[in-house]
Parts: C-alpha cells; sequence; structure tokens
C-alpha cells in the first residue's frame, strides 16, 4: 500500500493486520454515501429556488428564492468540506493532487455565487449547478471507494488467518487466553475445526490439517507428533496438543504481513509515472483554468460569469482520480491475489522485471528435485519379478540403519510390496547385508560384495555402469546363485518439474540449472527434464558468477533457490525468487518468497505479471488518455463545434473514469492462478 494517494489521502501507518485499500476505505465509502442521500433530498427544494428550473416548469419565481438557494447551498457546501479537508492534507504534505483541485474548484463556484448574493452587479449565481456537482461527486468518490475496498486487503485477509482466542495448557487444566497473550514455549490445545494459532510441533495427537491458506495447497496433509505445523492452517480432524515455537511477529503469520507491509510500501516504475503525471497534472489544470477564464473573458468578450464557469469545469474534470487510482489498485490486487496463492513479491517494481524475463535458473537440488535420496529404478533380471526383487531388498534392508536401506524400505512401503520375514542376518561392513528367506540366502549390497559371492555377471555390470554414469547409485540384488536385479537411487525429480519446465518453454522462456553435484547427475536431471543450460559442480560461493555470465549475454534472469546458500545468487539475478521457503517465509535474499516449494509456481508468477503488467498498462493509457482530451474540451477548445461541458457534466465524466479504472483492474481476481 502506498503511503499516499492522490485520492482523500488517508495517511496511515501499518500495523499488524490492518490497513488501508487504495483510495478510500469501506468507513469512508458509507460516510460518502450517506452525505449523498442528504444532498439528493437538498437538491429538490435548491430546484425549485432556481429561476431557470421554476420558469421551465412553469410555476413561477418562489418569494426570497434568491436567499432560499443560498441558505440550502450552503448547507450542501458543508457537505462537501471533507474534500477540504483532504485537500489539506495533500498542501501540508505537498502533495497537490485531485483533492486541492475539487476544493478549488467547488470552493470558488460557491463564493462566486455568495458574492453575486450580495452584490448584485455580478446578476448570476449558479448554486444549483455547484450543488449538483458535489452531488456528483460525493456519488463518484462513493463509487471509488466501494470499488478500492471490494479489490481486497491483504494484511486484512491474512489477520483474518488467525482464531482471536487459544487454548492454553497449564499443566492438565485449559484456559482460554488471547492470542496475543501466547509465548514462546506455551503447550495449547487445538481441537478439531479450529485454527492453529501459532507455530509449534506437535506434543501430543495427529489429525490431516489445511495449509491452503497459506501456501496455496489445497490437498490436507497429515501432521503427527513431531511434526512442525504454522500458524493459520485449520486442524480438520482430531486434537493436537502444541508446543509453540514461534509466536507473533516471529510466526509464519507474522512474517507475512511483514513481506506484505514491505510490499505495499513499495510502488511499481509505472506506479512513480503516475505519481509524477498526477502532481503535474494538478499544475496544468490549475493554469489551464486561468487562461481558459482570461481568454474567454478578456479576448473573445464573453462574460465572466460564462468564463468562469468553463474554468471551474476544467479543473473539475481534471481531477486526476482515475490517474491516481490507475496502479495502486491494481497492486492492492495483485498482492491479494498473490498471497492466495502462497506467493509474496518482497518489491513490487519487480513485478515488471519479472514481466521481461528470459532466463529463470534453477538450484537442483530441492528445487527441481525432492532432496531425498529415493528409488529411481528397479530393474529385476530374467525370471524375476519388480515386486520379488523389492520384496527381497525390504526384507534385508528393514534390518539397515544405512540411508540407503531406508530409502528401499520407503519405496516399498509407497509402492504396497509386503516384506518377508529374514533370518541370520548379517551387515557386511562397506559391502552390504545378507539374510536367509525360507531357506534361501540372499545378498544386497554394491560390486564388490557380488564378486565376494561369485555371483557377478558382465551384462548386469554393464547396466549398473550405464546407470552410475547418470549419477545414480546402484544396489545389486542377488540369491546364492545369480544376481536378480539391480534398484537405482537417486534424489528423485519432481513431478512438478517437468510441468513447469515445459510450461516456462511455451512462455518463451530458457531454462537452465545450477548444481553441486557431478557433471554425470547434473546431464541426467537436465536430459531428463529438457532444460537448456546446465552448469555442475558449482560451489554455492561461485553461483552468482553463472548468474552474471547470462546476464552480460543481455539476459533478464530470475534466479530460483532456497534462500540460504543460494543468497549471493538471488542477490544477483535481476529477481531472486526463494522457493520453497515453508514456515521461515521472511527469506532476506529473495525478492520473492514461494511458500510451497513448487516449481510450478514460477510460471504461475509469470503469468500473473504478465497480467498485472497488462492491465497498469491499461490504467495508465486510459487515465492519461481521459485527461489529454477532457481538459481541452472543458476549456473550450471544441466550442467551434458548439461543445461545451457544464461543471456538474464534468464531474460526472471524472466519476466515470474513476470507475472505470478500477473495474478494469478488479478483472485481475479473474486470473485464476491454478489452472497454470
Amino acid at each position: 500500500m502506498h503511503k499516499e494517494h492522490s485520492s482523500c489521502h488517508q495517511h496511515s501507518k501499518y500495523e499488524t493486520g490492518h490497513s488501508h485499500a487504495p483510495g478510500m476505505s469501506h468507513g469512508s465509502a458509507q460516510d460518502f454515501l450517506r452525505r449523498f442521500w442528504i444532498v439528493t433530498f437538498l437538491l429538490i427544494p435548491l430546484m425549485f429556488s432556481n429561476e431557470a428550473v421554476a420558469n421551465f416548469l412553469g410555476i413561477g419565481t418562489l418569494p426570497f428564492s434568491k436567499w432560499i438557494g443560498f441558505g440550502i447551498a450552503t448547507i450542501i457546501f458543508s457537505f462537501a468540506l471533507v474534500f477540504f479537508k483532504h485537500a489539506t492534507h495533500e498542501i501540508k504534505a505537498r502533495k497537490y493532487g485531485m483533492m486541492t483541485l475539487v476544493s478549488i474548484a467547488v470552493g470558488s463556484g460557491y463564493l462566486f455565487s455568495v458574492a453575486s448574493t450580495f452584490i448584485s452587479s455580478l446578476e448570476v449565481e449558479f448554486y444549483l449547478e455547484i450543488s449538483t456537482l458535489i452531488w456528483v461527486l460525493l456519488f463518484g468518490h462513493y463509487l471509488e471507494a466501494r470499488s478500492s475496498s471490494a479489490a481486497g486487503n491483504a494484511l486484512e485477509v491474512v489477520a483474518k488467518l488467525l482464531p482471536k482466542k487459544a487454548h492454553r495448557l497449564i499443566g492438565s487444566t485449559e484456559e482460554d487466553v488471547d492470542i496475543d497473550d501466547l509465548k514462546e514455549g506455551d503447550r495449547v490445545l487445538v481441537k478439531p475445526g479450529e485454527k492453529i494459532p501459532a507455530d509449534g510441533i506437535i506434543e501430543e495427537g495427529s489429525a490431516n490439517t489445511d495449509e491452503s491458506l497459506i501456501s496455496g495447497e489445497s490437498k490436507p496433509i497429515e501432521k503427527k507428533k513431531g511434526d512442525e505445523v504454522v500458524a493459520g492452517s485449520i486442524c480438520l480432524d482430531g486434537s493436537l496438543t502444541l508446543v509453540l515455537s514461534r509466536v507473533g511477529e516471529h510466526s509464519t503469520i507474522g512474517q507475512i504481513q511483514k513481506l506484505i507491509a514491505e510490499a505495499q510500501n513499495t510502488k511499481p516504475h509505472s506506479q512513480r509515472i503516475a505519481d509524477k503525471a498526477a502532481a503535474v497534472l494538478t499544475f496544468v489544470a490549475g493554469a489551464t483554468a486561468l487562461l481558459t477564464i482570461l481568454v474567454w473573458s478578456v479576448f473573445l468578450g464573453e462574460s465572466f460569469v460564462f468564463a468562469i464557469t468553463l474554468g471551474i469545469t476544467v479543473l473539475v474534470i481534471a481531477c486526476p482520480h482515475a490517474l491516481g487510482l490507475a496502479i495502486p489498485t491494481v497492486t492492492t490486487i495483485t498482492t491479494s491475489l498473490a498471497v492466495k496463492n502462497g506467493v509474496f513479491i518482497k518489491d513490487l517494481a519487480k513485478i515488471e522485471v519479472i514481466k521481461k524475463a528470459n532466463y529463470v535458473v534453477f538450484d537442483k537440488t530441492g528445487t527441481l528435485t525432492k532432496g531425498e535420496f529415493g528409488v529411481s529404478k528397479v530393474i529385476p533380471t530374467e525370471g524375476t519379478s519388480a515386486d520379488e526383487l523389492i520384496a527381497v531388498a525390504t526384507s534385508l534392508e528393514r534390518h539397515s540403519s544405512h540411508i540407503i536401506g531406508h530409502a528401499i524400505v520407503t519405496y516399498a512401503n509407497v509402492q504396497g510390496v509386503n516384506h518377508k520375514e529374514a533370518k541370520e542376518v548379517k551387515n557386511i561392513a562397506g559391502l552390504g547385508i545378507k539374510a536367509t528367506i525360507s531357506g534361501t540366502t540372499y545378498a544386497v549390497g554394491n560390486r564388490a560384495l557380488m564378486h565376494d559371492l561369485n555371483v557377478a555377471d558382465e551384462d548386469t555390470e554393464q547396466r549398473a555402469h550405464v546407470l552410475s554414469d547418470r549419477g545414480e547409485t546402484v544396489v545389486y540384488v542377488a540369491d546364492s546363485k545369480r544376481i536378480i536385479g539391480l534398484i537405482a537411487l537417486a534424489d528423485s525429480i519432481k513431478s512438478e518439474s517437468y510441468e513447469a519446465v515445459k510450461a516456462l518453454h511455451k512462455l518463451g522462456v530458457n531454462v537452465a540449472m545450477l548444481t553441486g553435484d557431478t557433471k554425470e547427475v547434473a546431464q541426467g536431471v537436465a536430459e531428463e527434464l529438457g532444460i537448456d543450460v546446465y552448469f555442475a559442480e558449482v560451489l554455492p560461493s561461485d553461483k552468482y558468477t553463472h548468474i552474471k555470465a547470462l546476464q552480460e549475454k543481455g539476459n533478464v534472469v530470475l534466479m530460483v533457490g532456497d534462500g540460504v546458500n543460494d543468497a549471493p545468487a538471488l542477490t544477483q539475478a535481476d529477481v531472486g525468487i526463494a522457493i520453497g521457503a515453508g514456515t521461515d517465509v521472511a527469506v532476506e535474499a529473495g525478492d520473492v518468497v514461494l511458500v510451497r516449494n513448487n516449481p510450478q509456481d514460477i510460471v504461475r508468477l509469470l503469468v500473473l505479471s504478465k497480467a498485472v503488467y497488462k492491465k497498469m498498462i491499461q490504467n495508465l493509457v486510459w487515465a492519461l488518455g481521459y485527461n489529454i482530451i477532457a481538459i481541452p474540451a472543458a476549456a473550450g477548445v471544441f466550442a467551434g463545434f458548439g461543445f461545451f461541458l457544464r461543471p456538474e457534466v464534468g464531474a460526472l465524466l471524472m466519476s466515470l473514469s474513476t470507475v472505470i479504472v478500477v473495474i478494469n483492474a478488479m478483472t485481475l481476481k479473474r486470473v485464476n492462478l491454478e489452472t497454470v
């Protein structure tokens, strides 16, 4: 959110969970609507006191009509003092904007009419015109405030993720406390259907949790004793006893709020253009209004009343409402939409950079791959099935504490392969493991073990050699007579990575990969994913040099990493993206933080940035284009065609332009990033 807006300057500082949408808040909208209805009621008798209206209706001029008009118009004018209040903020801040213009337009029109009431030589008052102008402005501000607040407020959305109360446990006693009173180390009870009040570790119980409001991931996640849970997620079933690890501003929600607040205090480049244009427009409109009065009254010989009417119309129609809201409305919706999808853009100026990116560089481990050692291939030899091979291997590896053994057992559990009872289990240091199953001796281990058991064969070794060249770890499984198969293990590629690379190529973006692994491992992953360029055996401290090399060739580079050992590279990139931040969302190195460890979110980010940039340009063109045409029209440039604008018509056009800009920005909400 920007500290100042050209509209109704609500100069506010961020507090946890509170902020203002661009323009005006929901409360402001209701205030403008109340004023609008009162002025609507007052306009009826004012119309009958107007000589032209009375003559048109054939009812004749009312007694004391001039004084009735003065009285009613003065009451109506008092409802316009809200404009002057906000204009005072603008003037004090030296940020002259639309409220300054509105106040000058309304004030000059009203004061001229009052002077005409008391100085008969001036002859003409336009109380009805100025009152109608105030009426239209109030309604326009109501529509603007309503539309702006409808844009959504990311901080308020995040604040709503937390419950107001928590069940704190003192021994076995349960007490309800405000979440503000919670401290690190407190034990709390979360019941089915309740929101988790702060980040913590499960001490007792298990349940499925819904973290969709935090990460955008719709699938419930099973949590059990020892697992971490994040503030704002929902306990769907079962009860959980937690020991709180992070509370308040240190919790996930607190860090998210910090990120959003920081983002909302940043501005895209196009917003800076709009701010400068709005400031310039204020002076241009003022100068044009004075010039209009001078030209029409002095050089063209029209009455001063006619000239000042045109001058007031210039001031009214030039109010840069649309320009002031063109970008802030878009960025507010962008922040809200991104948050709902687990994306936190720390610097909104980076949106325009992301949109232009033609290279995305991924760190391999934990970003494109799972960062876990897992079974990648199961290759049984003739006469053995894959399930048989895994059943034998897991029956032996259940008795091993080695990482390879754990990976094979995990794979068997996932595949639903049952183990068999192994006897006479013997671990052979540096080689593998042996055991007997139903009277048959089996062995699981490396090539050296196969040679020791005299079961090695050339064909199987050749297969194993090919797998090893691709950077995979190969485990042999044999019975007492022959090798019955091979199991290859590697850091497995995430299923989302395939789709992400494919989608990036469709967007015309090249994909590169950085890794500290060997060239063989890097080549295998790159070939499988269809990655354009890869850099292997790279030290974390040297990753940034490869980013720099790509930039020196004229590329706009996004770097995607875990935000820890990738910090130099993230900083060097045009935009650094910390992916998979989990509960530690306030990653300092990245310009963008992604809660989910899902490379497809990079595609979503690119799609969002392109949609946002398009809306920014559309709004900027409309807001500037409207003023370029409207100001000369109000000044009477098209008088030769018999075309003039009245102040109240100018006010209506000005309000409509504002609403068009806001509605156009709100169509961003239709962008469904989950389908990407």
